[in-house]
Parts: C-alpha cells; structure tokens; sequence
C-alpha cells in the first residue's frame, strides 16, 4: 500500500509537478491539493493522510500556525515542511508545532518522497542545510552557556529603526505577509528583516525575540 499525502501549497505550478512526479512512484500517494490552510483545515476534518506536505509562507494562515491546529485535531499525522525558507527562527517555530521534518523546495523530487517514507517509518527527515542549522544552534546554546552574555537593551540598540518595526509588529502577533502589508514591503523583505533581527538579538525563534523585546520594554 503506498503512503498516502495529501500538499498544502499556494503555488500551483510547483505542486503540479511534483504531483505529476508523485503520479508515477508506487510509494507513494497524493490525494488531495490545497492552495491554504484554511481549506485544508476544513478538508481534513475527517479522515487524514499518511503524511502533509506543507509550505510556510500562504496566503492568510501560515503553514507554522496550520500545523499546530492540524496536530490538535489529528495527533497522528505527520506533517513534513516543504519551503523556500532557511531562517533558524521559522525551523524551530515548525519543529516546536509538530512538524517531524524539515524540507527545502529545491530537494529533488525522488529525495521528496524518500523523505515521506522516512518519516512514515519513524524518522525526522531534513535537508542538510536545515540539520547543520539545528547542529550549529545547539552548539551555539552550548557556547553561550560559558560565556557572558550582553544585556538584551545593547542588542536591542544595534537594531535599524526598520528592524524595530517589524519587531513590534512581530509581538503584535502579525504574520510576516502582514507585516509586509503594514510597513509597504514585500515578504521577502520582512523576511531579511527578521534574520537579521535573530542574528543581532542571538536568538533562534520569533518566541525569542518576542520574549527579548518585551522583557526590555516592561524594564523600561
């Protein structure tokens, strides 16, 4: 029987052609396509597939937030990211929601579906520019556990006025398409904004950063 899918991902052209890819493999099966989350909410009330192929960035709910909801409804799924996107922040955010595995859209569609079975049989599948991302953050967790650590308002400080926008709106609980809306810029540009925002702040999650920015805030 060959491990049934089912994708979340707005870009039509990029999931026919792994549909079509998908189409001639005996491992697996694509049964279902959604452009949004909310439609493959509403979809998958009932039964699910084996596994969920799920982007990041979609119009309205973000990939992230659809995870956690899907997880609460049907524990038992796996759900496997497929994006476009590196940033530290976004993988741990996708981890911490339930993901079992990390892909980048430019994987080859036969390493696709050899991550779907991985992880149909128990495994954590992940691109290798994602896994030295996870190895290189906990060996910085480990260096900032024997070193000191500046104050968060001297990281703060080294934020452009840009940055601290999208930060606020960060706490404010917006979504990076929001953002993008509200400051006039493109999400690709939020999203620049947002890596350099980790790397000055050292953290690895918009929780992080959330939780730094607030910290100061109430200090002041």
């Amino acid at each position: 029987m060959p491990v049934t899918i089912t994708m979340i991902e707005d870009d039509a052209s990029f999931a026919a052609a792994l549909q079509r890819y998908f189409a001639l493999s005996k491992e697996v099966e694509c049964l279902q396509h959604h452009r949004t989350a909310e439609a493959a909410l509403e979809a998958l009330r009932g039964k699910v597939p084996h596994v969920l192929l799920v982007d990041i960035n979609l119009p309205g709910m973000s990939g992230i937030e659809f995870v956690g909801r899907i997880k609460d409804l049907h524990p038992q799924v796996l759900c496997l990211m497929l994006t476009m996107y590196e940033e530290s922040g976004l993988i741990f955010d996708a981890l911490k929601a339930g993901a079992s595995g990390y892909l980048l859209k430019r994987t080859p569609p036969k390493e696709v579906i050899a991550a779907i079975m991985e992880a149909h049989g128990g495994g954590s599948p992940m691109s290798p520019e994602i896994a030295r991302r996870v190895v290189s953050f906990f060996h910085q967790k480990h260096t900032s556990a024997t070193t000191d650590i500046p104050p968060a308002n001297a990281h703060i400080a080294t934020l452009a006025p840009r940055e601290v926008e999208v930060l606020d709106l960060l706490s404010k609980g917006y979504l990076y398409k929001e953002i993008g809306d509200q400051l006039g810029i493109s999400t690709h540009t939020v999203n620049t904004h947002i890596r350099r925002i980790y790397e000055k702040l050292h953290v690895q999650s918009r929780g992080q950063a959330v939780a730094k920015y607030r910290g100061l805030a109430e200090q002041g």
